[in-house]
């Protein structure tokens, strides 16, 4: 695996080395002695997929707070999204900043997202399935959602959205005190 860090300190990218033949290929999505010796997690408890129907849908931008807070590493398997991280990581030098990813089953390219950032993708086929790891259980109490509009970010998508869930497009404009849990 190649590991590169993004714009956005901590977040990767990983592409795969694929070893193949007449066959095909193989090559190894996850191995924890390399995520550890890039200092990445190692500890995940969900492995999840997503499924878009419609070529640009867009979801996010989701993130959970506190001890919920959940690293993420995503694949696609079928069709292509371009994939979006939004640093919201208190104390951050890069706190408000964003980055973008095309991800792809051509590709094989997945995404490292650690804690304290927004995620959001966006369908660029029609069909599209990606798979992610997770390092925490889902805490309702603790979800937070960034509307990708909110100027104070000025989150630029690919395509106007062909779909967008009303709890997505009615996210409130950013709030430190709401978004991050801080005292005001």
């Amino acid at each position: 695996m190649k590991f590169t860090e993004t714009s956005l300190p901590g977040v990767f990218t990983i592409d795969l080395e694929p070893r193949g033949d007449d066959r095909g290929f193989f090559a190894r999505m996850y191995d924890v002695g390399e995520f550890a010796e890039h200092g990445l997690e190692t500890d995940y408890v969900q492995f999840n997929t997503s499924f878009s129907r419609i070529k640009h849908t867009f979801r996010g931008m989701h993130y959970q707070l506190g001890a919920s807070a959940e690293v993420k590493v995503v694949k696609v398997i079928r069709g292509e999204l371009v994939d979006f991280v939004l640093d919201l990581r208190d104390g951050s030098p890069t706190f408000g900043q964003w980055t973008s990813v095309t991800l792809s089953a051509e590709n094989r390219t997945m995404i490292y997202i650690p804690r304290g950032c927004a995620h959001g993708f966006m369908s660029m086929t029609e069909d599209v399935e990606m798979q992610y790891f997770v390092s925490n259980y889902y805490d309702p109490a603790a979800e937070r959602c960034v509307r990708w509009n909110d100027p104070m970010f000025d989150v630029t998508l690919p395509a106007k959205p062909a779909i967008i869930s009303d709890k997505d497009a009615g996210a409130p404009d950013f709030d430190p005190v709401w978004h991050l849990g801080r005292e005001s």
